[in-house]
């Protein structure tokens, strides 16, 4: 069988930065950006060795129709820092970028990029994941929120969500909710979420495998009964501790921990077939 009639769908897994270890795990996946297609599960910078590098390429491969892309935490914190808005700290090695002569350019792009997206019709991508609560439209209505205001004309309405995004509260999601409130508790969701109650509430300070002790009254939010996955198979990276494991049929954590010194991960749409490669520069 020839490449020339195949075209393959992958979603990658927390680049972070490790712009090393992504052009291996491209080269492993024998990439043609001419016929096939990357979906970045979010991430793309942070504590990796080259994180201007990294973004350079993937802001390449989606202006040419190669490659899409969702906001992960790292990502978000990157255009707060950039504004401004954030005080940069050092472990997160994206000093280059705010540095770059044509980071502007670089935040701007990045700022305007989804929380959410749609490989196919039968699969959804967000950087951690669907709360029980939401169905995979409501995700997606909800996601358009955010994107709204970060990819706004008006710097001050950018600057004005930026600077009142971190926080832990609310916790829990209500149709109700307004403001700010409501764009970061929907940030929360998408973008930082590991653990919840049956409710759907959040809770931050876990970040362990699955077989640690968690807070009482709470689970990964992918082990109670999902609205989402009735309808998508549904792809996030974030959790690092989770490996790259296969949940269930319906759901796939992507992120194999590549910038702790382990592996960046491809998932191949077509056939499920899962690729790997180790980082040649981990920290």
């Amino acid at each position: 069988m020839t490449r020339s009639n195949i075209r393959y769908n992958y979603v990658i897994g927390d680049v972070q930065g490790c712009f090393e270890a992504l052009k291996a795990l491209l080269k492993r996946i024998q990439f043609d950006p001419e016929q096939d297609f990357i979906w970045f599960a979010g991430d793309l910078v942070a504590r990796g060795e080259n994180s201007v590098g990294a973004l350079r390429f993937i802001k390449k491969l989606v202006e040419r129709n190669a490659a899409a892309t969702v906001l992960g935490n790292h990502d978000l914190t990157l255009l707060a820092c950039a504004r401004g808005l954030k005080e940069l700290k050092e472990k997160d090695n994206t000093h280059d970028v705010i540095d770059a002569i044509d980071s502007d350019e670089l935040i701007d792009w990045l700022r305007k990029q989804p929380l959410c997206l749609f490989p196919n019709q039968q699969t959804i991508l967000t950087h951690a994941g669907i709360p029980c609560i939401w169905s995979a439209e409501q995700t997606a209505a909800l996601a358009k929120e955010i994107e709204a205001v970060i990819g706004h004309d008006d710097f001050a309405v950018v600057d004005a969500f930026l600077a009142d995004m971190y926080g832990k509260e609310p916790t829990l999601w209500l149709d109700d909710l307004k403001g700010n409130a409501r764009l970061r508790c929907i940030t929360n969701y998408l973008t930082r979420m590991r653990l919840t109650d049956m409710t759907g509430r959040l809770e931050f300070s876990f970040k362990d495998a699955l077989d640690d002790p968690m807070p009482k009254g709470f689970k990964p939010w992918f082990e109670f009964e999902s609205k989402a996955t009735k309808t998508h198979q549904l792809f996030f990276g974030h959790w690092a501790a989770l490996q790259a494991e296969t949940i269930n049929s319906q759901i796939q954590n992507v992120d194999g921990g590549c910038v702790w010194g382990n592996h960046l991960v491809a998932y191949r749409l077509e056939d499920q077939e899962i690729f790997r490669v180790e980082n040649p520069q981990p920290l």
